[in-house]
C-alpha cells in the first residue's frame, strides 16, 4: 500500500483522528502520561470521572491485583468540576485529541448540573455519562442496572447539553442490550462498554477481603472475553456507534472488538503496565491495515463472520 490507512472513525458526531482512546480513571487528567506518550497521537482522551464536588474516594487499601486483572474500589476520587476546568483542562486544551469528560452522580439531578456546566465549557469534546453508580433515592440501587433509571438519567443529561454524549454502561446486568436500548432511546449519541465487573478478593491468612471496601471492579484481560461478547450483542441492535472496553492490552485485542462491530476502543488497566500501550495499539492496527492492503479502518469495522 503506497500511503497510511485511513484511521478516522467517527462516535456519535466527534470525529477522531484514530480509534484508540482513553479510558476514564485510568489516564488520570492525560498530563501524568506526557513523558511517556505523545498524547497528540491519540484519538480521544478521556479525563477522571468528575462529580460536581471534590471527591475523596474509598479509605485504602483499594486496589488489589487478582489473576489476568485487577480490582479497584478507588471510590471515584477526583478534584471536582469547578477545579478540574481551572485547573487541569488549560494544559489539555492545548492538546490535539477532544477532550471528554465522564461524569457521576448519586442523583438524577447532579447529573444534570454537571452537564448543564459543561455544556458551557467550549474545550470539553464531548460527555461520556457513568451509570454504573448508585442512585441514593432507591436505596442505592445502581442506575445502570435498570432501564427506566437509565433512560431517566441518559434523558435529563440530553436536554442539558447539545454536545456528543455517550453512555458506558455497567456489565453487571442480566440483559446489557435492554440498557443499551433505554440508552439510546432516551438520547445517547454513542454507548461504551463494558465498565468494571464486580468482585472480590480475600486473604486467607487474615480471612479478610483484600479491600477496604470488600468488593471492587474487576478489569484487564481477564474480563476481555466478556466484553467482546457484550460489544457484539449491542452492536446488532444498536443504531449508535458503540466503543468498546475490557482488558485491551495490545492491537490484536482492539482489533477483535472493531471487527465484532466497536467504531472505536478505550484502553484501561493495560496503561498501568505498559504507559505506552495507546500509540503501541495505534501502531499495531495501522501496521494490520497496511499489511492487508486494508485502505481504511471502517472496512474492517462490524466484519464478524458467524456463518
Amino acid at each position: 500500500m503506497s500511503k497510511k490507512p485511513d484511521l478516522k472513525v467517527d462516535i456519535g458526531g466527534l470525529e477522531l483522528q484514530n480509534p484508540v482512546m482513553t479510558a476514564s480513571g485510568t489516564f488520570g487528567y492525560a498530563r501524568e502520561f506526557e513523558q511517556f506518550v505523545d498524547l497528540n497521537r491519540l484519538g480521544g482522551i478521556i479525563v477522571k470521572g468528575l462529580s460536581l464536588n471534590p471527591t475523596k474516594g474509598n479509605p485504602p487499601p483499594r486496589i488489589v491485583e487478582s489473576p489476568c486483572g485487577m480490582l479497584n474500589a478507588i471510590g471515584l476520587e477526583n478534584v471536582g468540576l469547578e477545579a478540574f476546568v481551572a485547573e487541569k483542562l488549560p494544559f489539555l486544551k492545548g492538546l490535539t485529541p477532544p477532550v471528554i469528560a465522564n461524569i457521576y452522580g448519586t442523583l438524577e439531578e447532579e447529573y444534570m448540573q454537571l452537564a448543564a456546566r459543561i455544556d458551557a465549557v467550549e474545550a470539553i469534546a464531548a460527555i461520556e455519562v457513568n451509570i454504573s453508580c448508585p442512585n441514593v433515592k432507591t436505596g442505592g440501587m445502581l442506575f445502570g442496572v435498570d432501564p427506566t433509571a437509565a433512560f431517566r438519567v441518559v434523558r435529563g443529561v440530553r436536554d442539558q447539553t447539545t454536545k456528543p454524549l455517550i453512555v458506558k454502561l455497567s456489565p453487571n446486568v442480566t440483559d446489557i442490550t435492554e440498557i443499551a436500548l433505554a440508552a439510546q432511546e432516551a438520547g445517547a449519541d454513542c454507548l461504551s462498554l463494558i465498565n468494571t465487573i464486580t468482585a472480590m478478593v480475600v486473604d486467607i491468612e487474615t480471612r479478610r477481603p483484600r479491600l477496604a471496601n470488600i468488593t471492587g471492579g474487576l478489569s484487564g484481560p481477564a474480563i476481555k472475553p466478556l466484553a467482546v461478547r457484550m460489544v457484539w450483542q449491542v452492536c446488532r441492535v444498536a443504531k449508535v456507534p458503540v466503543i468498546g472496553i475490557g482488558g485491551i492490552m495490545n492491537a490484536e485485542d482492539a482489533l477483535e472488538f472493531l471487527i465484532v462491530g466497536a467504531s472505536a476502543v478505550q484502553i484501561g488497566t493495560a496503561n498501568f503496565i505498559n504507559p505506552r500501550v495507546t500509540t503501541d495499539v495505534i501502531d499495531g492496527i495501522e501496521t494490520f491495515l497496511a499489511e492487508r492492503n486494508i485502505e481504511s479502518i471502517s472496512d474492517i469495522i462490524g466484519t464478524l463472520e458467524t456463518g
